[in-house]
């Protein structure tokens, strides 16, 4: 991410105190059919049998020793519908897996022509005049004649429509009052709430318990799936050996650079972004020796930058946006 100047910290502020649109890169699939919710439930992480329409989870896709594959959000679209959001790195591979291990079971999976559109702040009500309820859930809506669905996130609400009419869409919105952000400036609050990213925190394979992702992606009374020994045997009869930290940066530092103290190497820089309330963070995947309040080394090609290992979230993502 570059330092952020005049245009980055005045978007900052339209996300923080109005309502920031960006269009999102996301992939979609649709999964319909009798067996649709029996199948999605016994290949990932969360419970999506006891979804209702209109409500949604977020979860994890895994391999058999419990290493993140992909992660998305499902939502229960009907009796048996459903539509999954994910990264387009991580659509390819999951589509796969689902087609792959569908044999046998009534159910139909294919790709979304869609846009995402997210806005974000707390007057995206105002723009919208829905409010769709805790996150993930979803209702349909109309935007300018357009068929719609609108899905509750943390920081406001994603917009869904058909691709060709994104222009269309997004026009709508930024004349009901919304303005156009970078996705530099909605990195800063997805770094500042300290929730991982396919492709970056979770480009490594990590478990859940690893990416800090127990307690939003994994259900442990919703029966088999894959990777769920593994996964449960962490959670009950140990501890992960490395865990998401924040880091509380002196100065600037670059994806890949080496962390680590006194003793050994820690681990990578996942992300990292210039907040205009918290200065230069970034989010790692650390070892479990680099403990909340330990200072640590930054290794950069330019030399060496401390850091203080902290809590997620930091402090300036803890202010609401909704």
């Amino acid at each position: 991410m570059n330092a952020p100047g005049p245009d980055i910290d005045a978007e900052y502020r339209q996300l923080r105190e109005e309502c920031g649109l960006l269009r999102q890169n996301a992939s979609f699939l649709t999964v319909e059919g009798p067996d649709a919710a029996e199948y999605l439930h016994s290949q990932v992480t969360n419970d999506i049998e006891t979804l209702e329409a209109g409500e949604g989870r977020y979860c994890c896709l895994l391999d058999r020793k419990g290493h993140i594959q992909a992660d998305m959000r499902i939502l229960r679209t009907g009796e048996q519908s459903f539509r999954i959001i994910c990264e387009p790195g991580a659509t390819a591979s999951l589509e796969k897996h689902l087609v792959t291990y569908s044999i046998g079971r009534d159910v139909r999976i294919s790709p979304g022509d869609e846009t995402l559109v997210s806005l974000i702040g707390p007057a995206t009500f105002t723009v919208t005049g829905v409010a769709p309820g805790d996150e993930h859930d979803s209702v349909p809506s109309r935007i300018d004649g357009i068929d719609c669905l609108m899905v509750a996130t943390p920081t406001g609400v994603d917009v869904i429509a058909p691709a060709e009419a994104a222009d269309r869409i997004v026009g709508e919105l930024l004349g009901a009052g919304s303005e156009e952000v970078s996705e530099d400036a909605v990195e800063i609050l997805r770094v500042e709430s300290g929730r991982p990213r396919f492709e970056r925190e979770l480009s490594g394979g990590p478990m859940p318990a690893e990416a800090g992702l127990v307690e939003r992606a994994v259900s442990f009374t919703k029966g088999c799936y894959i990777g769920q020994e593994p996964v449960a045997r962490l959670h009950y009869k140990g501890r992960p050996n490395r865990i998401l930290r924040g880091l509380k940066l002196v100065g600037r530092v670059g994806a890949g650079d080496l962390v680590r103290n006194a003793e050994r190497e820690l681990g990578t820089i996942d992300s990292v972004a210039l907040s205009p309330v918290e200065g230069w963070i970034g989010l790692s995947i650390l070892r479990r020796e680099a403990e909340v309040g330990q200072t640590v080394e930054v290794v950069t090609g330019d030399g060496v930058v401390e850091a203080q290992v902290t809590e997620l979230p930091f402090p300036a993502a803890l202010a609401e946006l909704v």
